[in-house]
């Protein structure tokens, strides 16, 4: 035992603490240290993350710790317990009101040394009264350093009072540090993303506000600013730079609804807060992401944000909707991302995103903060605290331009549109059937609809009627009328637009080794089915109808497997046309009932999964 106590005081960088807030050229930069204490504290807010006050000594000295939460699981995998050396890789010192704190954020357990007593008589790190003048900022990350004076960073500065002295960055905190008790403070940040200005009316008064999404590598934070301060403070963000910024700025709990920041605070910039830009703007990492697989949408529950990246796979026109609430216009896009997991999914662009999106089909995007919808399936929509990369410098981004390249941009691609009327209180099934046993088994001819699928080629698909123009007011979705040159009328909303936004409604015909079968589609499985949206469909057939009919004819002899549903329409007296079996007579004398066969999601072949059903097949005839 005194062996191995003999060799965990030679292992232990004694002084090493000292070091660090002194700042002392040639200090060890990860130093071994000893762990004597260790004190859960709970989160901030009910269901916040735990946190950890960790004592730390080197023999000669001890000093608080606060835990980042990113290398909580050393403490709570039971990896990190009192008595054991560790080796700090990643830390941040600060003096907070004349004390010393060490921030950790990235730590190595050294578990050959095994749990020891105290080594050494530390003694409390003390502050000296002349280091809140002359003391300089230590900061130490896995993989780099940096801990100039700040007498270095005379950076060109947007504030509303005096010019930065060499002291002012004496204090860098990292977000995770921020509470409403934190006061005097400076943190160093990437904006990852910034607002419009955004302005309100109600009875209380009108004002105006932006925010931005700040990010160190300790966490991300959300900061807005009002009225003044949004005048004042707006042009000197930029997303993709680094900024000093110092308090006075109010720190207080998030609200969520408006952020999918996870921090449980966010700032509120104040008259006095200064913004400075850093000239460093490397030591402080891009932006990050925790990407879903555009296959496992389905499992993310509705109104979740999440971040995803994709293939850009298609790019639709600009169009504009009415806000019900405000009945201002909106600019919206819609893009369709693909990924490696043979799924697709659309995804809405707002606002000057929309306006100016200049990104070439092909490329990857990365969207951080988009919110899932699922209004037809599961969509995907960008908010406005969200943002978007194109062709980022990170690993998943050169994975999926290598897949695409060699291969994947010819793939075929599932989508997840969802069925809607699912029954509750559990999944509904959708028994394969083939068109000969739709008919005979009368689907959609009882008081309730039938659910199946139907695995069929496409035959033909009618051209005369194949959209509609609908409203743009979000949600709509009802046929408009242009009451005259430019004016399209909603009699639902009771508004009049510039233009409408083309739908599809498709009656297309298809067939499988057993029979026929007219189906009905719209605007989602239209698009898959034609591959373009209805409006710049409508585009070709105003331009060039010879073009029209090949991607019609392009559509034909394609095999998808479709989710059904087949429920009965009753028409009185004069008869439209529907997508029908032969009509059955009903008791009363001027009806007729049909059955209309409607298109819930389509989905391409999945030939892997095809040749499964066929082993399974063929095992049901027991040939050896």
């Amino acid at each position: 035992m005194a062996n191995i106590i003999a060799k965990a005081m030679a292992r232990v960088d004694a002084g090493a603490l000292n070091d660090i807030f002194d700042n002392k050229p040639g200090r060890v930069e990860q130093p071994v240290v000893q762990c004597v204490n260790i004190k859960r504290i709970s989160g901030q807010e009910p269901g916040g993350p735990e946190r950890y006050r960790v004592v730390f000594s080197d023999t000669k000295n001890y000093v608080q710790t606060m835990l980042a939460t990113a290398a909580n699981h050393h403490i709570q995998s039971g990896a990190l317990r009192c008595g054991m050396l560790l080796q700090l890789l990643g830390y941040q010192a600060n003096n907070v009101k004349q004390r010393k704190i060490l921030i950790v954020t990235d730590l190595k357990c050294l578990e050959e040394y095994g749990e020891l007593k105290k080594l050494g008589n530390p003694e409390p790190l003390k502050v000296k009264p002349e280091d809140e003048n002359t003391s300089h900022p230590t900061t130490i990350t896995s993989n780099t350093f940096y801990g100039n004076s700040s007498n270095q960073h005379q950076q060109s500065m947007v504030s509303h009072t005096k010019a930065p002295t060499s002291s002012d960055h004496a204090n860098i905190y990292p977000i995770e540090g921020l509470s409403p008790y934190s006061h005097k403070w400076t943190i160093k940040v990437r904006c990852t993303s910034k607002s419009d200005i955004r302005t309100w009316h109600n009875r209380n008064g009108e004002g105006k506000l932006f925010s931005v999404n700040l990010l160190d590598e300790s966490g991300e934070i959300r900061a807005t600013g009002f009225n003044d301060e949004c005048d004042q403070l707006y042009p000197a963000f930029q997303e993709g730079s680094v900024y000093y910024i110092t308090s006075p700025c109010r720190v207080q709990i998030a609200k969520k609804q408006f952020s999918n920041i996870n921090n449980d605070y966010e700032l509120t910039f104040e008259r006095d807060t200064r913004v400075e830009k850093a000239e460093d703007q490397q030591d402080v990492p891009q932006v990050k992401f925790n990407f879903v697989r555009i296959s496992e949408l389905a499992s993310v529950e509705k109104d979740t944000t999440i971040d995803v990246i994709g293939i850009l796979r298609d790019v639709g026109e600009t169009s504009q909707i009415t806000s019900k609430t405000t009945s201002k216009p909106y600019d919206k896009r819609e893009l369709t991302l693909v990924d490696q997991t043979g799924f697709s999914v659309r995804l809405t662009v707002w606002g000057k995103t929309a306006s100016s999106f200049d990104v070439l089909p092909g490329s990857v995007v990365a969207f951080k903060g988009v919110k899932v919808s699922d209004f037809g399936g599961r969509s995907l929509s960008l908010l406005s605290s969200g943002s978007m990369a194109a062709n980022p410098d990170i690993q998943e981004a050169y994975k999926l331009k290598g897949w695409y390249s060699n291969g994947g941009q010819s793939e075929n691609f599932s989508t997840h549109a969802s069925v809607t009327g699912t029954v509750t209180g559990g999944a509904r099934s959708d028994p394969f059937k083939t068109i000969i046993e739709v008919k005979d088994e009368q689907l959609g001819m009882s008081e309730n609809a039938d659910w199946f699928s139907v695995k069929a080629s496409i035959q033909h698909i009618k051209q005369n009627t194949f959209c509609y123009p609908s409203c743009l007011t979000e949600g709509c979705n009802k046929k408009v009328n242009e009451v005259y040159p430019g004016q399209w009328r909603c009699e639902r909303c009771d508004k009049n637009h510039p233009k409408p936004e083309y739908r599809y409604i498709l009656s297309v015909n298809v067939s499988d080794h057993t029979g026929q079968l007219w189906l009905s589609c719209f605007d989602d499985t239209g698009r898959q089915l034609i591959g373009m949206t209805a409006d710049k469909l409508m585009e070709i057939k105003e331009t060039n109808e010879k073009k029209l009919a090949d991607i019609f004819s392009d559509a034909n002899c394609r095999t998808w497997n479709f989710k059904c549903k087949a429920k009965m329409d009753v028409f009185q007296e004069e008869q439209r046309q529907v997508l029908s079996l032969s009509p059955v007579k009903s008791s009363h004398a001027d009806e007729f009932d049909r059955v209309r066969y409607q298109v819930q999601a389509a989905s391409p072949l999945n030939f892997v999964a095809e040749s499964e059903k066929l082993v399974a097949l063929i095992k049901q005839y027991n040939i050896d």
